[in-house]
């Protein structure tokens, strides 16, 4: 059997690269140098295998030849693809839904850092100012109400977290999720402005639509709590960073704790000087069983998909 050629942005880490090699040939495509690949370099391939973190564009779509029938991604956002020019191409697309709770486990860290204003506290320790780091006034987190926006897999195990802390949850989501909110005690919102204002600490926890661009604005971080908590470990452009900016400046947001950015991986120099604001590089799945996880559905999908024409985890099933 004819291995298939595989197509690449960059380079991969070696063990996941001689994985992927074992399946088929592969080109890289070098994108951050040449966004659309010369039609030469893509002549044969079948297969554009992605991460998150490299976007694959109408443009880039439209140039691909007809041998591409699957775009194969690592991660489970699938907000960098244009999923339309996909669908018309004919062009399956998969993903890795295996990040659930290790991203819940950072979102939890990362609303207990920001809470407790942990990164200013370790800085001072740092520069041998043990005295001014004591005198620093977190916030707590238990019995507190926790708002969470977008309540799926990784939504529902955040909440699932907040019941040891001894948290009210209430949950905005376009589809209320009765058995989901027995689950974990939580109570469904259907009115966004109704959780804002309900909320010590909102989580950001839904995918990026039209719909949800900018859905935190200058509107709606009015609508917040004064000294508020906003947690955001979804999607960069969730949050307008100029209105955020805004709202921590003039002491309205009480804190903000980030691993994702709208102009990722630029962050906004304003949100580097406020002591009351948690950067994290985009680590959601940063844990080394989560990685592996990832890797192994990936090359499940691809195995899948040369074997028998079928994907694990289709976000746009194969045509016939």
């Amino acid at each position: 059997m004819t291995k298939p050629t595989i197509m690449i942005p960059r380079e991969l880490p070696s063990n996941f690269a001689e994985a992927v090699a074992a399946l088929g040939d592969i080109r890289v495509a070098n994108i951050h140098e040449n966004p659309i690949p010369d039609a030469s370099l893509m002549s044969g391939v079948s297969i554009y295998f992605t991460t998150a973190f490299d976007a694959v564009s109408k443009a880039l779509i439209e140039s691909f030849p007809n041998s591409i029938k699957l775009i194969a991604s690592v991660g489970i956002g699938v907000d960098h693809i244009d999923l339309d020019a996909a669908e018309q191409r004919g062009i399956a697309v998969s993903n890795t839904p295996v990040v659930t709770e290790d991203t819940a486990d950072l979102t939890f860290a990362l609303l207990l850092a920001t809470a407790r204003k942990l990164s200013i506290c370790e800085r001072l320790l740092r520069d041998n100012r043990w005295g001014d780091a004591g005198t620093i006034m977190g916030h707590r987190v238990h019995g507190k109400t926790l708002g969470v926006i977008g309540f799926g897999a990784i939504g529902q195990a955040v909440a699932n977290r907040a019941k040891g802390f001894d948290m009210q949850v209430i949950y905005h989501d376009p589809t209320r999720k009765p058995e989901a909110e027995a689950k974990v005690g939580a109570r469904f919102m259907e009115n966004l402005d109704d959780l804002l204002g309900n909320a010590d600490i909102v989580s950001l926890n839904c995918g990026l639509f039209e719909s949800t661009h900018h859905l935190m604005n200058a509107g709606t971080l009015a609508k917040m709590k004064k000294g508020a908590v906003l947690i955001n470990t979804g999607r960069g452009p969730l949050i307008d960073e100029a209105a955020l900016i805004t709202a921590l400046r003039n002491g309205h947001l009480g804190a903000a704790g980030l691993d994702v950015y709208e102009f990722e991986p630029e962050v906004s120099p304003e949100l580097m000087k406020f002591d009351n604001v948690t950067l994290l590089p985009h680590i959601g799945s940063a844990s080394a069983e989560c990685r592996a996880d990832m890797a192994r559905c990936a090359l499940e999908n691809l195995t899948s998909f040369i074997n028998s024409g079928t994907l694990i985890t289709p976000v746009i099933p194969p045509k016939g």
